[in-house]
């Protein structure tokens, strides 16, 4: 896909995004959307695809860092209870609680028994989400093969400007691919429920990923275009006895 195709896809998505933002604002919605994949599938472009036009109040993206050592001794899905979301609101997990059975359990954070007992009540977890509290949530699995993830890696090292995506964790577990797909199989057998299903996105390519996971997150979260108010700028105020007094204003070189 050209970039021309896509920016003009995008666009029209973007415009869609902006009916669904209302929507959830004036109903009162409460939707989680979480992302998760190998490092490099794409998640963190598709999420800023995502949230590039909208208001960062109603769409609120979370990326929790390492647990504290308090946080250690926690409820596990205690840490993340803070950000569900209030009425009016959407928030987006760059990663979530599936760290447990992804990340933490291919590096050994987490033992075996604490894998297995997280697998067993996630799916309870999202039940009480969806249906006792009523929340939409969207569970989105991005799927990145062999070839392209070492050459997104690569382009970690060698770009100036991605240096900082690449952690020592992306290099340790860049080796472990099947303990991650082993991960990722045994996520799907315990977790894939009927009240919240995973969706997997092939994300090779990364414009038509985007495109594709705003399309679905459209065509799941039910919404209506709002009538726009008719808006009119005021005049403005009369320069009455104000003169510009010349002060001496440091300006920013124009270099460009």
């Amino acid at each position: 896909m050209s970039s021309k195709e896509y920016y003009k896809e995008l666009e029209k998505l973007e415009a869609q995004l902006v009916h669904l933002q209302t929507w959830v604002v004036e109903k009162g919605l409460k939707v989680v959307i979480l992302f998760e994949g190998r490092d490099g599938a794409g998640k963190g472009g598709t999420i800023k695809a995502i949230t590039g036009r909208l208001n960062p109040r109603v769409f609120r993206v979370v990326a929790l860092p390492t647990p504290t050592d308090r946080e250690k001794t926690q409820m596990y899905i205690q840490r993340y209870l803070p950000h569900m979301p209030a009425a009016g609101e959407v928030v987006i997990f760059d990663r979530s609680w599936y760290n447990r059975s992804g990340v933490e359990r291919v590096m050994g954070f987490a033992t075996d028994e604490q894998v297995q007992g997280f697998l067993r009540i996630a799916p309870l977890f999202e039940k009480l989400m969806v249906n006792g509290n009523q929340i939409i949530l969207l569970k989105y699995w991005l799927e990145v093969d062999m070839d392209e993830q070492t050459r997104r890696l690569e382009q970690r090292i060698t770009d100036p400007r991605k240096q900082w995506k690449l952690s020592p964790m992306d290099l340790k577990s860049y080796s472990r691919w099947y303990d991650y797909s082993r991960a990722r199989d045994d996520m799907f057998r315990f977790t894939d429920s009927d009240w919240a299903p995973w969706f997997v996105a092939r994300s090779n390519d990364k414009k038509r990923v985007r495109l594709n996971i705003i399309k679905h997150i459209l065509n799941s979260v039910p919404y209506e275009v709002a009538k726009p108010p008719k808006i009119v700028l005021p005049k403005r105020d009369k320069p009455g006895d104000y003169e510009d007094p010349g002060l001496p204003v440091k300006y920013v070189p124009e270099v460009y």
